[in-house]
């Protein structure tokens, strides 16, 4: 058996054309069976905030979920989810935000973040960013602080770092 770093970019693959023509989808979906690759992409996730203080991480359904709770749990801090409006049982903060055409919402619960924590966004992917500057936003109306905004992938031809640029972001792959 080889002790050789497992190479993450192996473990995407490229779908052309999804969801519609033009789009060249990256599928990580065989990082997610790869039990080795999945705990090294963790692992990657964890080494780049290590210097970072986390007081809780935040993601959005629905693959920001995928990476979040193993960070959290490796980083030994809580995990809050933000979702779509109607999903979350209990009281809840709102934020609504503008798309290309139209708007969206997410929630979070009241006691997700609490004002003066230092919380920290996943998402699987940046693409455009604006999901996850909409968390962010909500994240601060709390009162909290965003201390970082971490991605597995980073399409960097997108410049959602661009919409991102006042928080620390780390990405473990770009293309």
């Amino acid at each position: 058996m080889s002790d050789a770093p497992i190479n993450l970019s192996d473990y995407v693959r490229d779908v052309a054309d999804f969801p519609k023509p033009g789009i060249m989808f990256k599928d990580i979906t065989p990082l997610l069976l790869n039990p080795a690759a999945f705990e090294a992409a963790i692992d990657q996730l964890a080494a780049l905030v290590a210097d970072e203080k986390i007081d809780v991480i935040a993601a959005a359904e629905a693959r920001g979920f995928l990476f979040a709770p193993p960070l959290a749990l490796k980083m030994n801090v809580g995990m809050v989810p933000i979702r779509k409006p109607g999903k979350l049982p209990y009281e809840k903060h709102s934020y609504t935000y503008d798309l290309e055409y139209g708007s969206d919402t997410l929630e979070m619960h009241v006691d997700g973040v609490k004002e003066g924590q230092r919380v920290l966004v996943v998402d699987d992917l940046l693409a455009t960013g604006g999901t996850v500057e909409a968390c962010c936003k909500m994240i601060e109306d709390c009162g909290a602080t965003v201390a970082g905004c971490a991605f597995l992938i980073e399409l960097g031809f997108l410049d959602g770092k661009q919409r991102l640029k006042k928080y620390p972001l780390f990405s473990v792959l770009q293309y």
